[in-house]
């Protein structure tokens, strides 16, 4: 059921919710330098131990009983629930499909704890250039963008390709529509940037309206959206702000450089309203010997309204809730309980996931580990880690159990994954698959993200992947050594 909760009631505001950006984490951070691991032969030879476990969980993930189940499963759900933009009536429906299916799956404790989200609707929105010429052009509004009038706006266009370029043409904003031709800079984060802050940049020199170059280092005529930071400065006025398609801008920076004068006429109905309640959802089986010690894999249920978010994140989501099904199936029970975290309203700024740390603080220190998948289902290559060296080394030594997948690459970095972050705040260690994703902006946040970017084959391994490792870990004599809440490696800049 969704509700709606009255303004008063609001403890947080979209824009500062944004603020602290998703997209910031959709890359590694700094890469630390692992030193030489000391473990205990004890320790590794019970690691080793659990061979002949990891190699039955393998097998029936890709040859056995589960075999193509994760992707079955997966199609099931987005072609029931394409539609899951944070706020929405569409998102609570897969929540509960969720729920649903994780108790028919047999895990316990199966719940959702509330979450107060914002709630954006994408309208009708359409661009076309009149002057010099005419032209449809693609476009896809950014959440949480304000809406033009009813009738749209007509504007005379600016072109730039960085920050420098409009401070030097800021004479020339006002009451203009300014393009960003910013390119792919070589990373996401450097390029998402531009979709991040650029209709409040131009927002300050009078402009009326923004329209960025997409994220993406590839384009098929394909405009991928994101969420955009409005200046909370009450002397600075929101403008609309959607992204269009490389080839685009690309044209219109062109266009615009041989000194012809170009006009577009600009129509986006998207309207910002009352938050409402979401909610986490949770599954567990539960520990035999340290119950209320846990280990958790996740991913996020939320998705943009464009393509089907199989990539981003569907399959990160079923790959957790397949992979405690498997160790369910498989009759095995860990020492510590293992949680499935279904995580609400990651594409607005991780609200769901800071909500369950400012919740949950005092718990924090029952998690042995939380893992999150946010950066694409592809072939697994290993795990991305952030903690305590020592217990990087564990995992390093868990992962050589899934050599046969050949996924035992290790890298240890300060910040990993995006909803985990405020988790590694608190000083429990943090996993983030690590695949052969190089094409995943290719698709991301962008009417591609289906579920045809995705293979059957690649999606059992990394059930089996998660399977492995988190029950590995979740059943060690030995808890993961803890980094304190304060370390330094737990603290990132917050994007710009």
């Amino acid at each position: 059921m969704l509700t709606v909760i009255p303004f008063s009631c609001i403890t947080f505001l979209v824009a500062s919710t944004l603020a602290i950006s998703s997209e910031v984490f959709k890359e590694r951070n700094h890469l630390l330098t692992q030193e030489s691991c000391n473990l205990s032969l004890q320790l590794i030879a019970e690691i080793h131990s659990y061979q002949s476990i990891a190699t039955r969980i393998m097998d029936t993930a890709i040859n056995g009983d589960f075999k193509g189940r994760t992707y079955d499963e997966l199609a099931k759900f987005v072609d029931k629930h394409i539609n899951r933009l944070t706020g929405t009536p569409e998102l609570e429906a897969s929540i509960d499909y969720m729920m649903t299916k994780m108790m028919m799956d047999g895990l316990v404790n199966v719940r959702g704890e509330d979450v107060t989200v914002p709630r954006w609707i994408r309208g009708e929105e359409k661009a076309t250039m009149v002057e010099p010429t005419v032209k449809s052009l693609r476009i896809s509004g950014l959440g949480p963008s304000v809406g033009t009038p009813a009738e749209g706006l007509v504007g005379e266009v600016i072109v730039v390709r960085t920050w420098e370029e409009l401070e030097e043409k800021k004479d020339l904003v006002n009451g203009k529509i300014v393009v960003y031709n910013q390119g792919w800079l070589g990373s996401y984060g450097a390029t998402s940037q531009y979709r991040g802050n650029g209709p409040a940049r131009a927002a300050e020199f009078g402009a009326i309206a923004a329209l960025i170059e997409s994220a993406t280092p590839f384009s098929l005529d394909t405009p991928h959206t994101g969420g955009t930071n409005y200046d909370p400065s009450p002397n600075v006025t929101r403008i609309p702000g959607a992204c269009i398609t490389r080839e685009d801008a690309e044209m219109l920076y062109r266009i615009y450089n041989r000194g012809d004068k170009i006009v577009i006429n600009l129509t986006m109905l998207d309207q910002e309203l009352a938050p409402v309640l979401s909610r986490n959802a949770f599954g567990e089986i539960q520990g035999r010997s340290f119950p209320d010690e846990i280990v958790a894999v996740s991913g996020h249920v939320d998705a943009w309204d464009v393509g089907q978010g199989a990539m981003d994140d569907a399959g990160g989501v079923l790959i957790s809730t397949e992979a405690l099904a498997l160790i369910k199936h498989l009759g095995l029970v860990p020492r510590r309980t293992m949680q499935a975290i279904l995580w609400t309203a990651e594409e607005f700024g991780l609200v769901g996931a800071q909500a369950f740390v400012n919740e949950h603080k005092a718990d924090m220190i029952k998690y042995n580990a939380v893992f999150e998948s946010d950066i694409g289902t592809f072939k697994p290559r290993g795990l991305d880690f952030s903690g305590h060296e020592e217990a990087g080394c564990i995992v390093q030594e868990v992962l050589k159990l899934t050599s046969a997948m050949n996924s035992t690459a290790y890298a240890r970095y300060d910040v990993v994954g995006s909803d985990i972050f405020f988790m590694i705040q608190e000083g429990v260690p943090g996993i983030s698959l690590n695949t052969e994703n190089e094409l995943y902006f290719y698709y991301h946040h962008s009417p591609a993200d289906m579920i045809t970017v995705l293979k059957s084959d690649e999606l059992d391994m990394n059930t089996a992947l998660w399977a492995t490792v988190s029950y590995v870990l979740a059943d060690l004599s030995v808890p993961l050594p803890r980094e304190s809440a304060t370390n330094e490696h737990t603290k990132i800049p917050l994007p710009h």
